[in-house]
């Protein structure tokens, strides 16, 4: 028996085409299959807080399904909305405007990166089942990223000292109750992977919790088709270019390995530096930020994907990405990156520049090894990552928070 039509409020940061990370992109994948099921899906952000990091406005285009309505907000205060949500920990300047575009009546309102779309306080907003997905670590972390003083994993928190190394002022409404009190609105959060949900208990978050892996759409993959043996291999990278993500180790590692090219797909602020510094590896490429629609022939022609990151991720939707091509991931043994691939068996692991370079040479060695492991992950993808799984997932996950409420 197919689950009744509901009506589902999303609210986040961002959202494609305004959009940098991972987050925006589950945001609007989600979005479009509940619609797809007859769900009526209203999307509210700040466009605003896309404008705090980027100039120009984004040409991509993201089609979306007819039950999707989306509600850029966009307020006489400009810029100064989200940031004044960032200061406050509260909807403030954009208050009116959210609680106008989240309404009444919705049987859902589904919560996502809130930091600049009104802060903890927004979560008192809405009726009905209330879930929120813990994309980032938000709330146990000012910084989103347990990324501390910019430098290194966080482990032991100084929370003050770490927003001032990042040149933000500090979020001193986290010392109050505020984010105690407006959690406590919310009847169950989602977590992609296991690890981010035992992080957020080592951090004294105590609220209910489920595991709910990200996917990926099979209508956004391709068959896969087989690496020519002729060709020149190649590593690819795919994601933001910032610190935490570690591509300074992986442009290391090519140093002194050329056995193989690296590709570089993504933007962000450490790319101009490490561009330069690997202008004098003619086997290094920087192909900047591509459109999802794209990459999948980018995988596909990939010896392997490369995760270096050294900070934590919450997940890692570029390895299902990779998977859905029949190529294998090499991840860092970090965060919840080795959950995948434990879970699928689809790739390797490596701590140190030396197994990093030893695994890519592995499977540029093995091209048998490759395709099984290749073909592992796509198997993973297929049974566990995508819309169906989920979906149903989703779809028990608001039972229980029902249930849970009553």
């Amino acid at each position: 028996m197919a689950d009744a039509p509901l009506s589902v409020c999303m609210v986040t940061t961002f959202f494609p085409p305004h959009n940098f990370g991972g987050d925006g992109i589950h945001v609007y994948r989600l979005s479009n299959e509940l619609a797809r099921r007859g769900h009526a899906v209203t999307v509210v952000y700040p466009r605003d807080a896309y404008r705090l990091f980027a100039r120009v406005e984004p040409g991509d285009v993201y089609p979306l399904e007819p039950g999707v309505t989306v509600v850029p907000l966009t307020s006489a205060a400009g810029r100064l909305g989200p940031v004044s949500s960032y200061l406050t920990g509260r909807p403030a300047l954009m208050g009116r405007a959210l609680t106008d575009a989240i309404g009444h009546g919705h049987d859902v309102v589904h919560f996502h990166n809130v930091s600049l779309a009104g802060g903890a306080g927004v979560l008192r907003e809405g009726e009905g089942v209330k879930l929120y997905t813990t994309n980032e670590h938000w709330l146990v972390c000012p910084m989103h990223v347990l990324w501390k003083m910019n430098r290194e994993p966080c482990q032991e928190p100084q929370c003050i000292r770490c927003q001032l190394a990042f040149h933000r002022p500090p979020q001193l409404w986290r010392y109050g109750g505020l984010l105690d009190r407006a959690t406590s609105e919310i009847d169950l959060f989602l977590s992609p992977s296991r690890f981010t949900i035992d992080a957020h208990r080592a951090r004294g978050f105590r609220r209910p919790m489920q595991h709910l892996p990200y996917f990926l759409p099979v209508s956004e993959a391709r068959a896969p088709e087989a690496l020519a043996a002729a060709e020149r291999p190649y590593i690819l990278f795919v994601g933001r270019i910032v610190a935490l993500k570690g591509l300074d180790r992986l442009l290391e590692a090519f140093r002194t390995y050329d056995a193989v090219d690296l590709v570089v797909v993504g933007e962000g602020e450490e790319r101009k530096r490490l561009e330069r510094s690997a202008s004098d590896l003619p086997h290094v490429r920087f192909l900047g930020r591509k459109h999802p629609s794209v990459l999948p022939e980018l995988y596909a022609g990939a010896l392997a994907l490369v995760v270096p990151s050294v900070g934590y991720e919450v997940f890692g939707i570029v390895v299902l990405e990779a998977f859905a091509q029949g190529t294998p991931a090499i991840v860092s043994d970090l965060g919840a990156l080795p959950e995948l691939i434990a879970d699928s068996g689809g790739g390797l692991t490596f701590r140190t520049t030396e197994e990093l370079v030893q695994a890519i040479d592995r499977l540029r060695v093995d091209r048998k090894l490759r395709d099984e492991l290749g073909g592992r992950g796509r198997a993973a993808w297929l049974e566990r990552w995508t819309e169906g799984p989920h979906i149903d997932g989703y779809m028990r996950a608001i039972a229980d928070a029902r249930r849970s409420a009553s």
